[in-house]
């Protein structure tokens, strides 16, 4: 208890530490359901997805990180069949980068992975101390405001 009481990293660090767990187990549990192709830097196109699909340059805005560095992100899952690049309805010039049916069960069963351990941490430290916990990421998230698009998303993602 006194380690934890002297840790005196500041909160990005500190939030960084349950990401990367969380990005490891998924990796994990998807290799177990055999998608064995996939690392946790291709999970920064899946977080960013929505239904509808997403520019490419959305995805990078919203991953922060260049569009050159999303788009070989998105070279490969395509490839692969994770994703598609579809003419944009309203500008055909366009292309709106969507999942597949793959992708979609990637999307599926990491969410699942991740309820899992949402699961396992509130046994950790108790249902109600961990539910206080999101609705506190939930309520810095809301303080953010509107002008952020990265705020927007999150809140409209966790909804």
């Amino acid at each position: 208890m006194e380690q934890a009481q002297n840790d005196r990293r500041l909160i990005g660090a500190l939030l960084r530490v349950p990401f990367q767990a969380i990005n490891a187990r998924i990796a994990e549990g998807l290799g177990a359901f055999g998608y064995t192709d996939l690392r946790p830097a291709h999970f920064a196109v899946f977080q960013q997805m929505t239904p509808a699909g997403r520019w490419l340059t959305e995805l990078a805005e919203l991953a922060q990180m260049t569009k050159q560095s999303m788009g070989a992100l998105v070279d490969y899952l395509e490839e692969r069949g994770y994703v598609r690049r579809v003419p944009d309805p309203a500008d055909r010039r366009a292309k709106i980068i969507r999942l597949t049916d793959k992708g979609q069960d990637v999307e599926r069963r990491a969410r699942e992975i991740i309820q899992a351990v949402e699961s396992e941490w509130a046994r950790g430290v108790g249902e109600e101390r961990f539910q206080h916990f999101r609705q506190t990421l939930k309520d810095i998230i809301a303080q953010l405001g509107t002008a952020s698009a990265v705020a927007r998303d999150v809140t409209r993602d966790a909804r």
